[in-house]
């Protein structure tokens, strides 16, 4: 037994610790899913590195689980996302709805008794009530435990002061957690006797909800104003008036969240918007850095110029530092009252550079010129010293000018190498996320769209708007919208390799 094996058996150790603690975790929630794929990977990995004759499986087996947990389980997630109604108001189950929908619609029963009551937490931390009921004596609970009989309870003058397994809290407690407190509701084992609350944290109150489910029908009724709510086959309750129950639950929906994107007026106008612009900002995005590379790798290559290397290295300097920083000094720069370009380049003009629509437009395509020529600049630098300089010298001496000899033999040379480097290029600005984000958050803001995207919005931060900053969460339609980038990025970089292998065969 060497020095290896002992290695090996530790990690293999930490591997199998941190696999038991996934499973356990999953048993907890219920995932089965990951707990099967987790048991699979633990068999699996003891399996190869413990056999002497899976030499290569060694060495593909930590990829082929990042590609399973990274990019495979990612995808079809998230496609199975996007063929559901998943976002706010549609999280959980249909059992989970109706007991949500029954809890937010509890109001004090009139004229009920108070109960004497005392805050509580387990031994996990979880808040509860303890209050004192003439006929049972004191009851506990919590808002995942409801109310049960704690006959080993101490009361002194009138207060619950002593319960087993659980911590009284102090006064001061009860302040600091005030908010949780006075949200919290205990409920009991037969739901229609309702729910205690309390408003002090030393009296509860009876509350009951004014809407009622019928297990028969599967409807809910309110019962103050007689209206029924039926499921809708969409993963709401809904009324025959049209209206429906704040709480739904989460259901297929087939191709809607694709179609929307094009059907519901309200959203297709800001989406088109936001897909012309998406391929018109990355064809912009490469087309100016490209030639700015090119220009300067040009001049900067030819031998007459002096102080080559250190302009060179001047010109990466760009590309040294984190794009995210490049974008908020950008963002700050093009600030209308008080950026460096209004007020000091522009003699104190305001100029709307980020709330304009176009002039937005052009701050991003700017910035990223900024940040993305210096990598145009190494790339056709290294391109342009690979062509021989005998090519140049027989068009001298056919006596090519300078434009027939870049239009005739430089570029078309040039491409060879860089046009899959373009390509792939074309596909990053696809997604720039960065950019975006940083210098104008995607404004300016389209008015009236029912999401908030805006002029300089491209897909990847509209996906981010729609799922994460629109008030109303919708990961279905989020998800979709990530498929539809997914496919064209797809195409992009499908394009790029047919490229790459028609190039090669001409060289």
């Amino acid at each position: 037994m060497g020095p290896f094996f002992l290695v090996k058996l530790s990690v293999l150790a930490l591997i199998n610790a941190f696999g038991l603690f996934v499973i356990y975790s999953a048993w907890q929630v219920s995932h089965w899913g990951i707990l099967g794929s987790m048991v699979a990977i633990l068999i699996v990995a003891n399996w190869v590195y413990f056999s002497k004759r899976m030499i290569a499986a060694k060495y593909l087996f930590p990829g082929l689980v990042f590609l399973l947990v990274y990019q495979l389980f990612t995808m079809g997630y998230t496609a199975y996302i996007s063929f559901t109604n998943y976002g706010t108001g549609h999280n959980a189950t249909r059992e989970d709805a109706i007991a949500a929908n029954l809890a937010q619609n509890e109001n004090r029963v009139p004229d009920s008794p108070s109960y004497p009551l005392t805050v509580v937490t387990g031994a996990d931390g979880e808040l509860g009530f303890a209050i004192i009921d003439g006929d049972d004596g004191v009851l506990v609970g919590t808002e995942e435990q409801t109310f049960e009989a704690a006959p080993d309870a101490t009361v002194t003058d009138g207060d619950v002061t002593e319960v087993p397994g659980y911590s009284v809290l102090t006064f001061g407690e009860v302040l600091e957690q005030q908010n949780e407190i006075t949200s919290l509701r205990v409920g009991f084992d037969d739901v229609d006797e309702g729910s205690i609350r309390t408003q002090d944290g030393s009296t509860g109150y009876l509350y009951r909800s004014v809407l009622t489910y019928d297990e028969a029908t599967g409807a809910i009724t309110n019962t103050d104003t007689g209206v029924v709510y039926s499921d809708n086959g969409e993963g709401s309750f809904e009324a025959e008036d049209g209206s429906t129950l704040v709480v739904g639950w989460r259901v297929a929906v087939g191709f809607d969240n694709f179609t929307k994107m094009f059907t519901d007026s309200r959203l297709s106008g800001p989406f088109l918007s936001v897909l012309v612009w998406t391929f018109v900002f990355a064809f912009l995005s490469v087309a100016t850095t490209f030639f700015l590379g090119l220009f300067f790798a040009i001049v900067f290559n030819h031998p007459a110029v002096r102080g080559r290397k250190i302009i060179r290295s001047l010109l990466i300097l760009p590309y040294a530092f984190p794009g995210f920083l490049s974008g908020l000094v950008w963002a700050g720069l093009l600030n209308r009252r008080f950026g460096f370009i209004n007020q000091v380049l522009l003699g104190g003009a305001e100029i709307p550079w980020l709330t304009d629509p176009w002039l937005a437009k052009l701050s991003v395509i700017g910035a990223n010129l900024w940040l993305g020529f210096p990598y145009m600049f190494l790339i056709t630098t290294g391109a342009l010293q690979a062509i021989s300089s005998e090519v140049y010298e027989a068009a001298k001496i056919d006596g090519a000018r300078a434009g027939r000899v870049f239009r005739s033999i430089t570029l078309p040379l040039l491409m060879i190498s860089v046009a899959p480097l373009l390509i792939a290029s074309f596909a990053f600005n696809f997604n720039n996320f960065n950019l975006i984000y940083f210098v104008t958050e995607g404004g300016p803001n389209f008015p009236g769209s029912p999401i908030a995207v805006g002029a300089t919005d491209i897909l990847i931060s509209m996906v981010y708007s729609v799922a994460i900053e629109s008030g109303t969460q919708q990961y279905g339609l989020a998800s979709a919208m990530s498929i539809l980038i997914f496919v064209m990025v797809g195409l992009i970089s499908w394009l790029g390799f047919r490229q790459t292998r028609k190039l090669e065969e001409v060289i």
